[in-house]
């Protein structure tokens, strides 16, 4: 099985994917993961995307799509892939249907975690950091004894500038923007699965291994 996943930050995508990888055994291909890799190694790939990045540039669509076959022409592969960070826009995911088709391949699922706008402002702009042992800590869920003071050390809490909510705010406006389209081209396809990301990470875990493994929603 070949799964899109697909939530806003916040969502709780990561610890969904993870929660994916060991139920079902999938491979996690996650775009950002290999152009790292790609750049450390000293690709074909990696240096051609080098030369866009070094520009300022955007990577092309096609030179990501090519490190996303390569890393799944690979051998563990076969027992299914995790598609997580891309596609990123609509133009993105008809060129990797189009790509996988040529293989013989296809996009099985894609699995799209939602929360609530607000619900994932307040998730996102609660972070807060301690600036000295970089613990993390949440003004609702988890918040120091003591109010910009970390717990551990003693340090000061500071929030990172896209924690913000002005910026977070931009954010989720952007990916949403982007990933919408996509969420609709999967539905047309009759390959979405929506789950509530608005309930605790284990039912959250529970639904979606529920709708993949009886593949309706």
């Amino acid at each position: 099985m070949n799964v899109v996943l697909l939530g806003a930050p916040g969502a709780g995508k990561g610890t969904q994917a993870s929660v994916l990888r060991s139920e079902l055994g999938m491979v996690h291909v996650a775009s950002g993961d290999l152009f790292r890799r790609a750049l450390q190694e000293q690709t074909e790939l990696g240096l051609l995307a080098k030369s866009y990045m070094e520009k300022g540039e955007l990577v092309p669509d096609d030179v990501t799509i090519s490190m996303v076959l390569e890393r799944i022409r690979k051998p563990d592969c076969g027992v299914g892939v995790l598609f997580d960070g891309f596609p990123r826009t609509l133009s993105q995911a008809r060129a990797l249907d189009k790509k996988l088709h040529g293989e013989g391949r296809a996009i099985d699922k894609a699995v799209y975690i939602e929360v609530p706008e607000e619900e994932l402002v307040r998730r996102l702009s609660g972070r807060w950091i301690c600036r000295d042992c970089q613990a993390p800590y949440h003004s609702v869920s988890s918040p120091s004894r003591v109010a910009g003071k970390c717990d551990a050390c003693g340090g000061e809490l500071y929030q990172r500038a896209d924690d913000k909510e002005e910026t977070v705010r931009e954010r989720l406006k952007v990916f949403f923007s982007q990933t919408l389209p996509i969420v609709d081209y999967y539905d047309k396809q009759g390959k979405l699965l929506r789950v509530d990301g608005n309930q605790s990470i284990e039912d959250v875990s529970a639904v979606m291994m529920g709708l993949l493994r009886t593949g309706t929603d």
